[in-house]
């Protein structure tokens, strides 16, 4: 009875400090977005700026104030593991494969929604990145993103959380990673990718390697494809293929050859890493390398989703999100 008593509080203060977070990112940002829309309209439309914007209030005001905020609850030291580049290799590709899968499921998922209500899902990454430069992503989604992220959702949760089982770290960090994104597509992977990053760290306590994995996923899945596919200028094609007219539609394929084979090669890579990555998945699963050490503090059985979900902060930090996901799926 006291280790769920304990448990609740623990994980109340910590759901009640993200949500802090999460509450002054969004006023921030909704103070960020009027201003400009009354002050600079133009600038308010151009994609650089929202993606500054973004950034500042997130990565340099929201995240480093949970950090200030959680750093003040107990923390345990994770033991250090070495692990050699052939087994980095292995995880990359494991957790490319967990990413991939679990965003197809969440496109396949929102794509069903918008059927049902009569209109497409906001994709929020398109509506981040659409017109951006190329820089300023790299800057962000690679650089400055993966970094902030795996020190909040997974150094500052699983220091503390592992105290309760290495389990319960694991499923909470990618619990409040996924939801933290505010939308169903990026919930999806974010939370499937954010218990294998937390499953690596709580197995080797080494962020440098989470963080390298992660970096590694942003580049792949957003910069290099992206850049790709910017090559290709879409908009001319869509036009051109509209017109029908054949000769046209050869042309543009003919100019944009390399652009396509590039594009088609990729994809095979990508297709090859991710089935291998399942297959090393699988053979993980069934020899058991997926397995977690109890915590100092055991919570009993049953009890357990209760003592870390059912408490006050968690829940308000929860329903925040649910709310937030919800709206952005039907608005």
């Amino acid at each position: 009875m006291e280790e769920t008593k304990e448990a609740k509080k623990f994980f109340s203060g910590l759901g009640g400090r993200y949500l802090i977070g999460a509450v002054v990112i969004n006023v921030l940002q909704s103070l960020a977005v009027l201003a400009l829309s009354h002050l600079a309209p133009a600038l308010s439309a151009n994609a650089n700026v929202k993606l500054v914007l973004g950034a500042v209030t997130t990565d340099f005001i929201g995240l480093p104030l949970i950090a200030l905020l959680v750093r003040r609850l107990p923390a345990e030291n994770i033991e250090r593991r070495k692990m050699n580049p052939g087994h980095f290799v292995l995880a990359l590709m494991m957790c490319y494969a967990v990413g991939i899968a679990s965003n197809v499921v969440g496109t396949v998922i929102t794509l069903i929604i918008g059927l049902v209500k009569g209109g497409m899902v906001q994709n929020e990454i398109l509506n981040m990145t659409n017109g951006a430069s190329m820089l300023l992503m790299f800057l962000y989604m690679v650089i400055c993103a993966p970094i902030m992220e795996e020190l909040v959702f997974r150094k500052l949760i699983v220091d503390r959380a592992v105290h309760y089982g290495q389990g319960v770290a694991v499923i909470v960090s990618g619990l409040m990673f996924g939801l933290f994104h505010g939308n169903l597509n990026q919930f999806i992977y974010a939370f499937t990718l954010g218990m294998f990053l937390a499953f690596l760290y709580v197995k080797t306590g080494n962020l440098k390697i989470t963080i390298s994995i992660h970096m590694i996923f942003n580049f792949i899945s957003s910069i290099l494809i992206l850049g790709m596919i910017r090559q290709l200028d879409l908009q001319e094609y869509l036009r051109v293929y509209a017109g029908g007219n054949m000769d046209e539609i050869e042309n543009y394929l003919m100019e944009h050859i390399t652009a396509l084979l590039s594009i088609i090669g990729l994809e095979f890579i990508i297709g090859c890493v991710v089935i291998a990555g399942i297959v090393l998945l699988i053979v993980a699963l069934a020899t058991k390398k997926f397995t977690f050490n109890q915590g100092t503090v055991t919570i009993p059985k049953g009890k357990r989703f209760s003592a870390v979900i059912l408490n006050m902060g968690m829940i308000c930090f929860c329903l925040f999100w649910i709310v937030a996901i919800v709206r952005q799926l039907f608005v």
